[in-house]
């Protein structure tokens, strides 16, 4: 008999997951990809639409096209997840399924700090168009970018946005207008990469005079008065702000018997399992203890980025894949991952590490160089080549 493999959610993960899996399979079992979106937003790129460098159209695919290579697209809301009986509610129709890949990522909740909807978001398409239409007519003030909690997606991105705005603004000629500064809770650049790495990061910040101001907790935003302020009782002025929002897991996790510690999936960290065999979490819903770290007060976790979505999600389809056609041997998600740093003048650093290390993670930091921007740009063009 066929089985059905579902799978909620067509980010990265989801994705890749899907049409390897129907790589691997016949055509009796079923892949079932679900998404409350037609199209696919390849958010790696986002910041190119802020810099006019894309348009919205050139990152989207529509999933509908996936009908034609055998797995079933299915538009809709994920309303319930019920493990024990095997079944997920979407919409108003019900599946079945024999294995469930949740790859339903992490969303914003700007509503949850007072008056932060008013900035641009960062991981947001129209609010990435929307800046893209402000800086044509900004011609100088203070530019705030703010990391308002942990978790969030994609570490490097507050570091890249503030980077491709600095270009920006010595290209416009109004550098010397602006000031530039970076605030957040974290200890420092990416913290989950290591003393090293954000040392190196913080001097690249330092020669482009962005300031950087760790440890700060963002409490609520004055949009009239454009101020930000911080649970220390600073007040922050500001002429345009760029933040990322508050990330939690989708409502429909929170609610379900899957959730652990902050709504987030605990899994297995080398299998991508759940507390239910059948049942595999990918991505930023994800929650993955490291099992090395720098703060023993507190435990480093595996960072929301696309690069481990992908990986994940090749592991997860080829388990499946074994377990359905019994043969072949199972394979690890051993903690690899890497990304791109852009920091302006067609230049981006580049970072790879093996964050499953022991007795910490071990990350390297590549220098900025022309030929890790272009890696960059490579690969948004091999993921759409490859994927769609």
């Amino acid at each position: 008999m066929g089985k059905t493999t579902l799978i909620l959610g067509a980010g990265i993960g989801g994705v890749v997951a899907a049409k390897s899996l129907r790589k691997k399979l016949k055509r009796e079992h079923q892949v079932i990809l679900v998404d409350k979106d037609t199209r696919h937003l390849f958010q790696p790129s986002l910041l190119w639409v802020m810099l006019n460098q894309r348009q919205p159209h050139q990152l989207t695919r529509d999933l509908r096209a996936f009908n034609r290579k055998g797995i079933r697209y299915v538009r809709g809301e994920v309303t319930a997840i019920e493990p024990d009986k095997r079944k997920v509610k979407i919409s108003t129709r019900e599946f079945s399924y024999d294995y469930l890949i949740v790859a339903l990522g992490a969303e914003a909740d700007t509503e949850a700090i007072p008056g932060l909807s008013a900035a641009y978001n960062i991981h947001d398409l129209d609010s990435m168009v929307k800046l893209r239409n402000s800086l044509r007519d900004f011609s100088g003030g203070k530019v705030v970018i703010v990391v308002s909690r942990i978790p969030f997606k994609c570490p490097a991105a507050p570091l890249e946005t503030s980077f491709l705005l600095n270009n920006l603004f010595k290209t416009k000629g109004i550098r010397d207008k602006v000031s530039l500064d970076i605030y957040t809770p974290e200890p420092r650049p990416m913290p989950v990469a290591g003393p090293a790495v954000g040392d190196a990061i913080n001097e690249l910040l330092a020669k482009e005079q962005i300031g950087y101001h760790p440890k700060c907790s963002l409490a609520s935003v004055n949009a009239q008065k454009k101020e930000l302020n911080f649970e220390s009782g600073e007040k922050v002025p500001f002429d345009l702000l760029i933040a990322v929002p508050p990330h939690v897991s989708p409502k429909v996790i929170r609610e379900s018997k899957l959730a652990g510690d902050g709504g987030w999936i605990p899994v297995n960290r080398t299998t991508l399992k759940t507390k239910y065999d059948d049942i595999f979490a990918i991505g930023d819903v994800a929650a993955i203890k490291l099992p090395g770290q720098y703060q023993p007060d507190a435990p480093l976790m595996l960072p929301k980025a696309g690069v481990f979505a992908h990986s994940q999600a090749d592991v997860v389809a080829h388990n499946i894949g074994v377990e359905i056609k019994h043969q072949g041997s199972l394979r690890e998600f051993r903690g690899e991952g890497s990304c791109f740093v852009e920091v302006g003048e067609g230049k981006a650093a580049y970072a790879k590490g093996q964050f499953y290390a022991t007795p910490h993670p071990l990350v390297n930091l590549k220098a900025p160089a022309k030929v890790w921007r272009w890696a960059k740009v490579f690969t948004e063009k091999y993921w759409f080549w490859r994927w769609f």
